[in-house]
C-alpha cells in the first residue's frame, strides 16, 4: 500500500487560490469530473470508494485514516476498473452504500504534492493537499511540506475539516 499525508479546508473560492496553485505547481492545472460511490466498511477510519471517470474507467480505491482534522497519514490501494458500473452493483449488493460524492476537481502537482481544488455538489469549495511518502520515510516530513503549502496558500487551520466528503455529505443530511 502506498502512503501519503492528507489535509483537508473549506476555502471561500477554487478560482482565487487556482492562481498560488498555479504559481507553486510544476504541472497543471487537470481538470477531472469525478463521482466516488462510498461502500459501508466495518472500521470507521476504512474507506472504499468507487471513483469513476467515464462509462469505462474508474478506480476502486481502499484508503485508511483517522476522522480529525489537520495533517494525517493515510494508506491507500488503488485498483483500475473498466467496468464501473457493474463493479457498483457487486460492491453495493455486498457491502451498501455509504454515499455518493460528485465534484470537479482541479488538480495541481507541486512537487510530490498533489494540490486539489474542489467544488463538491452539495457542499461548497474545498482545499485538499496530499504529500506522497517515500517507502519508509517518516510521516513527520510529509506533516511539515503540508504546513508549508497552506501557509503559502494562505490557509489557516481555522479552516480544516475532519473526515471525508461523504462524511460531510451525510452529516448534511442528517440535519
Amino acid at each position: 500500500m502506498a502512503r501519503n499525508i492528507e489535509i483537508k479546508a473549506r476555502i471561500d473560492s477554487v478560482d482565487r487560490l487556482a492562481g498560488i496553485a498555479a504559481a507553486l505547481a510544476d504541472k497543471g492545472p487537470i481538470e477531472i469530473a469525478q463521482d466516488d460511490t462510498f461502500f459501508r466498511c466495518t472500521d470507521g477510519a476504512d474507506r472504499l470508494k468507487l471513483r469513476t471517470f467515464a462509462p469505462d474507467r474508474a478506480e476502486l480505491i481502499f484508503y485508511r485514516r483517522a476522522n480529525s482534522s489537520g495533517p494525517k497519514e493515510s494508506f491507500y490501494l488503488i485498483t483500475p476498473s473498466t467496468t464501473p458500473d457493474v463493479l457498483r452493483e457487486s460492491l453495493t449488493l455486498a457491502w451498501g452504500q455509504a454515499g455518493r460524492v460528485r465534484k470537479q476537481r482541479r488538480l495541481f502537482l507541486a512537487g510530490r504534492t498533489r494540490i486539489h481544488l474542489d467544488r463538491v455538489e452539495g457542499l461548497g469549495e474545498f482545499l485538499e493537499l496530499e504529500v506522497v511518502l517515500e517507502e519508509g520515510e517518516s510521516a513527520d516530513a510529509g506533516i511539515a511540506e503540508a504546513h508549508a503549502l497552506m501557509a503559502r496558500l494562505g490557509v489557516g487551520a481555522d479552516q480544516l475539516v475532519q473526515g471525508a466528503y461523504v462524511d460531510l455529505i451525510n452529516a448534511s443530511q442528517r440535519t
